[in-house]
């Protein structure tokens, strides 16, 4: 019966395969494979686009996060749903009725600017290799929690099927697919959902449970069996144990720990504290060479309260507590995987009080003390975001007109708000449910794993088949866009209009598909280096990037006749730039390649840098247009007519019209 997942997954694969051979059929001209000829009807490309928007961060990455930090996480669907209204007021009309192949095509013809079309491709580039991480380590994930295997065989199987399809039908020959795509994977979320909650319970009681219970977390009800990750995978290596009561935790094999610190972020001024606190076995003071504990060694680790000058750190009158946060460097034996054995009735690491859980400003947004700051640049990565990722708006261009690109990101925002409404509901599941995820940082895999956890039983192998099926639609049908994004911006940007401008037709079809098979094989290398960090928070920086460079130019172009060339590419350069090294920055440090001591404001501030990154490129992108206002186009009122004029006045005309 365990294989009955595969077969779903085979299945899914089959049909994708077999779907865009047939597409590919009617999939011959240039035009077919940038922008599907300009003809695909509003159903369609909603559809598609829907599926190619709902990626592994949507399917199981929400679900995951929403499990492990509460409802903090609700920003995400919020944020990626909201942003198709900036789109649908502001960019999906004017984008349409200027009629390119790419994104940098509109860079180039807004501006008159050859040179700026390579700046416009870079952060193609940058957007696209972000994105992709998330979801070859969505499809790692699935592969490992249905059958065991490797890390590596999910991210080789779902890049060998994507690449294939994107090289051999590019765009019109994917369109089919991930509109496809799209309801395969509103079914593999919404039914195993329903009759999950019918066996266990509902949405709503569960809740209601959890709020009922403030003080409680998650337990497991028998002895369990764990496995932890080493140093090499920082930050996945960081155990949180519980602030409310103590857990009991066995090391069989023995293990050595790195460092022992606060589950809590600690305050400027707050005392130090000795791992002794947590538990009379462990020492004052942590070795150089690490902390080693034999074999068979028993810990219970205590919650403390926090001090400060020797007197208890209050909050509404009760005094602050935290756990011990474990940082595990390798297991004692060479080689060895880490284990541990959870004793039963412990609460479950990793995991937070009922409270923290249910309430704003959880886990999510408090990391680094600074939770409105947090959620504020959160919310702008994700709104901002969506309305500037290259691989999103691209599909605009396949509409027949201005009014049917704007009826179909109305349509979008339907269909992506019936997907998200499942979401939340797995990951309330997942903890009530599931919470050993916690203590193996694995609550990413929650919608492949609860179905699982039905007594193996041949329903449970059935629904876990459904959501794998799902999970492989979404890292696929993501995939091919942000793979058909980056070969047509190699292909026609690169190559068509900067290397060989008299290029043919057949030259550029053939430079994309040996682009889409390199940008294929990177992307699956990148896949690899990534399985530390959570999917979702992968795609919200690739948000946050697209939010700082494309973004701005795309309102500001769109909207305001006095924005030059010089201010665009400032803008964008800047923006885009330094939010890009700040996550950069942000990821080596959490992988402890870096290990500068940063204050909380700073971490938040490189983590999440939409709050200063949008209005730095925004305001770059005035002051320089406003300093070189002598380079506006001489025919910028031609162009502004073009972008907003109604298709009946025949102002508007494509920009690549072949």
């Amino acid at each position: 019966m365990e294989y009955i997942p595969l077969i779903f997954v085979v299945l899914i694969i089959g049909i994708t395969v077999g779907l865009g051979i047939w597409a590919t059929k009617s999939s011959h001209s240039a035009s077919d494979f940038f922008v599907a000829g300009r003809s695909v009807s509003v159903f369609w490309n909603a559809s598609a686009i829907s599926g190619e928007y709902l990626s592994a961060a949507s399917f199981m990455g929400i679900a995951g996060m929403l499990m492990k930090n509460g409802y903090d996480a609700l920003w995400y669907p919020v944020g990626y749903a909201t942003g198709y209204l900036f789109l649908l007021l502001f960019i999906a009309g004017p984008l349409r009725r200027f009629g390119a192949y790419t994104i940098p095509d509109f860079a180039e013809g807004r501006f008159d600017s050859p040179l700026f079309r390579r700046i416009a491709v870079t952060f193609v580039l940058f957007i696209g290799f972000f994105y992709t991480m998330p979801q070859m380590k969505g499809a790692g994930v699935t592969m490992s929690s249905i059958l065991n295997w490797p890390y590596w065989v999910g991210i080789v199987i779902v890049g060998s099927v994507i690449t294939f399809n994107v090289a051999l039908g590019g765009m019109k020959g994917i369109t089919l697919v991930q509109a496809f795509q799209y309801w395969a994977k509103l079914f593999g979320i919404a039914v195993p959902c329903f009759i999950l909650m019918a066996i266990y319970g509902g949405y709503h009681s569960k809740v209601t449970d959890t709020i009922e219970n403030p003080k409680a977390a998650p337990h497991l009800s028998k002895e369990t069996k764990l496995t932890f990750k080493g140093k090499e995978a920082a930050p996945a290596n960081a155990v949180s144990f519980a602030s409310v009561e103590p857990t009991t935790i066995t090391f069989p094999k023995g293990v050595i720990i790195d460092k022992i610190s606060t589950s809590r972020k600690p305050d400027k001024g707050e005392d130090k504290v000795s791992p002794a606190a947590f538990s009379p076995d462990l020492p004052k003071t942590m070795p150089a060479e690490g902390l080693t504990l034999p074999a068979g060694t028993k810990l219970t680790l205590n919650p403390i309260v926090v001090m400060k000058a020797g007197e208890a750190v209050t909050k509404d009158g009760k005094p602050v507590r935290t756990g011990a946060k474990v940082e595990f460097a390798s297991a004692l034996e060479s080689g060895a995987k880490i284990e541990a054995t959870l004793a039963a009735d412990s609460a479950v690491p990793n995991s937070q009080a009922n409270k923290k859980w249910v309430e704003p400003f959880g886990t999510l947004t408090s990391k680094y003390n600074n939770p409105l700051l947090y959620t504020y640049s959160l919310i702008i990565a994700l709104i901002c975001g969506t309305a500037g990722l290259p691989h999103i708006l691209v599909r605009f261009y396949t509409n027949p007109d201005g009014r049917s690109a704007k009826r179909t990101t109305m349509l979008v925002m339907v269909l992506l708000g019936c997907f998200y409404v499942f979401t939340p509901m797995w990951g309330v599941l997942g903890r009530s449910l599931l919470p050993a995820l916690y203590a193996n940082n694995t609550t990413d895999s929650v919608v492949i794993r609860l179905p699982l956890g039905m007594s193996k039983s041949m329903l449970g192998y059935i629904l876990s088949g459904i959501t794998s099926a799902g999970a492989f639609a979404a890292f696929m049908s993501t995939f091919s866009g942000l793979l058909v994004s980056m070969s047509g911006a190699l292909a026609h940007d690169i190559y068509g209009r900067i290397l060989r401008p008299k290029s043919t037709p057949e030259q550029r079809l053939t430079a994309f598909k040996v682009a889409a098979i390199v940008f294929g094989a990177v992307a699956m290398g990148l896949g690899l280096m990534v399985e530390s960090f959570d999917i979702n928070m992968m795609v919200g920086w690739a948000f946050a990037i697209a939010a700082a460079s494309y973004f701005p130019l795309l309102l500001l172009g769109s909207w305001w006749r006095g924005l030059t060339v010089h201010g665009a590419a400032s803008g964008m350069l800047t923006g885009g730039f330094l939010s890009l090294a700040a996550i950069v920055t942000s990821m080596l440090l959490d992988k402890k390649i870096l290990t500068w001591e940063l204050s909380p404001v700073v971490r938040s501030l490189l983590e999440q840098p939409a709050i200063w990154g949008v209005p730095l490129a925004l305001t770059v992108m005035y002051v320089v247009s406003k300093a070189t206002a002598k380079h506006i186009p001489s025919d910028i009122h031609i162009k502004m007519l073009r972008l907003h004029a109604p298709e009946e006045m025949g102002v508007s005309k494509d920009y690549i019209e072949h």
